[in-house]
């Protein structure tokens, strides 16, 4: 079993920046970033493996970054630039042992 934590989510402006962190209770190799939008299917942001590898959606290439903490099992996304199209619940994951983990979600709103 792996508990998934998230802070960082809220309100911001267009153009503007937010990071979200997300807090694991053990090692997962795999851990990431999803996302759902009202009325639309949760889709991949971004994950990152233990040894560094990353994989992004093209639509936030440039603008977003995933790094983890491993001595902290911790997995944050540093939001640039951010869209009203990124208006989302970010929802935290965590791979491990071919099991799929969630966090609980976080709001991020992007709006003038």
């Amino acid at each position: 079993q792996v508990q998934l934590v998230e802070s960082g989510g809220g309100s911001v402006q267009p153009g503007g920046s937010l990071r979200l962190s997300c807090a694991a209770s053990s090692y997962a190799y795999t851990m990431g970033w999803y996302r759902q939008a009202p009325g639309k299917q949760r889709e991949l942001v971004a994950t990152i493996t233990n040894d560094g590898i990353t994989n992004y959606a093209q639509s936030v290439k440039d603008r977003f970054t995933v790094s983890r903490d491993n001595s902290k099992n911790t997995v944050y996304l540093q939001m640039n630039n951010l869209k009203p199209e990124d208006t989302a619940v970010y929802y935290c994951n965590a791979q491990k042992w071919m099991t799929d983990y969630w966090g609980q979600g976080t709001q991020v709103t992007v709006s003038s």
